[in-house]
């Protein structure tokens, strides 16, 4: 079924004794696949699967959904009724547990860029409607013991003593909170811990064993924050995307949950890419899509996006690349999410929730016009990095492209047979993806 052609001075390249050989279009990287070294298990094994012990759904992390306090003031959620699907902004703490969430905004407690940071490096203030909630959610008893335990809890993992701590005032320990209110260091978290149903502790609830619809409020929920984050803090120039599954991929809980950060650098990520650009902007189409339908590497499509195995990366990578002419996520019409969304789901499904993994989301930052659709990289953390990549800068990835490529397109087609990703979701040798079906190119206008 499958051939492989592998054109001269290619970005893939397979040697004599099957070593294959791979680099990345866009940051020159240059990783080696070595034959045998992806013949092993790939989920977290080892370890004796354990019963759950009774309200273990509801209470086994502090992102599950009786420990609400335990986590900073909510900015939104999202909830399913009878009503449908709706998002409640802002909360007080007196109605936090009025609702079941199926996604809550959170900030993170400990952000990666602080209030401080914006403030004190750009004098940043939080708009007059942040401080008026922020006022509001402090106005009640409630509110107060919310916020200073959030605080409490930060600052003493920080090394502050209980003495220091009790200590302080109570306008003191409140001053600590205004991150919580108007930082840029957001969480998207999900309602589920494990699997509804589940009897044991590996049975976790991730990201393909949500429905395609819940995983659309999911992406739809993200991408509306990010918008929020760029339009409240004007210093921001990119708005990092990511989600880490399970601890091995840097989770702090094995909770599913995605994290958005506003930086004020567009990332080496997006600088390499847009030097590249300069020099031909096709080049998402050239290097990444139509390269890897050439290769027989893409794995699933629909009306508006295409996924494939990727190549160059040091981790086997799944990339689901958006088709619209709309660069940014939150322009994206609501088929054209959804369409992102689905096979977003069925790279995660056909995963599998025991394997670690990192998904990140690229876009084009505000202040650049050039042709870089939004795409989300689906990697896989099983291997890990040693002396040899720390010495030569060459990449060990145990799994080549066409060998991620076969362990995922049989798992596509069952679980579209068990209706359990997208009905639309075209696999494989179905697929219709034309050379530049990424339609965003401001340069061929």
């Amino acid at each position: 079924m499958w051939t492989t052609r592998l054109p001269e001075g290619g970005y893939l390249t397979r040697m004599a004794d099957g070593t294959v050989k791979q680099i990345n279009p866009f940051t020159g990287s240059d990783v080696w696949t070595v034959p045998g070294r992806g013949n092993r298990p790939l989920g977290i094994t080892g370890r004796d699967r354990e019963v759950l012990a009774p309200g273990a759904h509801a209470l086994e992390c502090a992102f599950c959904c009786e420990r609400y306090l335990e986590t900073p003031p909510e900015k939104a959620r999202v909830v399913h009724d009878d009503e449908g699907w709706r998002t409640l902004q802002r909360l007080p703490a007196e109605e936090l547990f009025t609702t079941v969430a199926e996604f809550r905004r959170i900030p993170n407690l400990f952000e990666i860029l602080s209030f401080d940071y914006w403030h004190k490096n750009y004098g940043y203030e939080i708009p007059a409607f942040i401080s008026e909630r922020q006022s509001a959610y402090l106005s009640t008893d409630a509110g107060v013991e919310h916020v200073t335990a959030a605080v409490k809890r930060r600052l003493l993992a920080g090394g502050m003593s209980e003495i220091e701590w009790e200590r302080m005032s109570t306008a003191d320990k409140l001053d600590q909170a205004t991150g919580f209110f108007g930082g840029t260091h957001d969480v998207i978290v999900a309602r589920r811990h494990f699997v509804d149903g589940a009897s044991y502790d590996d049975e976790l609830a991730s990201s393909g064993t949500l429905t395609p619809a819940e995983h659309y409020r999911y992406i739809a929920f993200t991408v509306e924050s990010m918008l929020e984050l760029y339009q409240l803090n004007r210093y921001a120039r990119y708005v990092a995307t990511f989600q880490n599954w399970l601890k091995p991929a840097g989770a702090s809980f094995d909770h599913l949950h995605k994290q958005l950060v506003a930086i004020d650098e567009r990332g080496v990520q997006i600088e390499l890419e847009l030097s590249r650009l300069r020099a031909n902007p096709n080049l998402f189409n050239e290097a990444a899509v139509n390269y890897a339908a050439y290769q027989n590497l893409i794995v699933a499509e629909n009306d508006h996006a295409v996924a494939f195995a990727g190549f160059g990366h040091r981790y086997p990578t799944l990339e689901i690349y958006s088709k619209s002419a709309a660069p940014e996520p939150w322009r994206h019409t609501a088929e054209e999410l959804e369409a992102m969304s689905n096979l977003i789901h069925a790279c995660h499904a056909a995963t599998g929730a025991d394997v670690p993994c990192n998904e990140e989301w690229h876009h084009k930052p505000m202040d650049v016009d050039m042709p870089m659709p939004w795409r989300v990289m689906l990697k896989w953390r099983v291997s890990t990095l040693a002396g040899f990549e720390g010495g030569t800068k060459i990449y060990l990835n145990t799994i080549d492209p066409w060998m991620l490529r076969d362990r995922v397109v049989p798992k596509l087609f069952e679980l579209r047979t068990a209706g359990l990703i997208a009905a639309d979701t075209r696999i494989a040798m179905e697929c219709e993806c034309l050379p530049n079906c990424l339609k965003y190119n401001p340069f061929l206008r």
